[in-house]
């Protein structure tokens, strides 16, 4: 069983646009990802957070469920996203060929 010496801190990390939670977490080495968060008890704070579908990361870096941790990691939990990125630009390109920002061919700047 390993002491109190080997271990060593993480912070795991939730944001929403109007608040975040950072909470720092003593893990002992061999600690995955997943495990980490739920020694933080951050679905606690967040309810909507489910562990089971939940993306991580760290330093936004994507990294798996049974991922170990490694000293100096922080583990960053991601919300799902709002909208497509590529739905978004695409949009976005055809609106400014519509209002004539951009060339109707090529899709270059006029």
């Amino acid at each position: 069983m390993p002491n109190e010496a080997d271990k060593f801190a993480v912070d795991v990390i939730y944001a929403l646009a109007d608040k975040q939670k950072i909470i720092p977490v003593k893990v002992t080495p061999g600690t995955t990802f997943i495990e980490a968060v739920r020694q933080s008890r951050m679905a606690e704070f967040f309810p909507e957070i489910d562990l089971d579908k939940v993306k991580l990361g760290t330093f936004s870096r994507s990294a798996k469920h049974n991922e170990e941790l490694q000293p100096g990691m922080r583990v960053e939990i991601y919300r799902p996203l709002i909208a497509d990125p590529k739905d978004v630009r695409r949009k976005r390109a055809e609106k400014a060929k519509e209002e004539g920002r951009a060339n109707k061919v090529t899709g270059g700047r006029a």
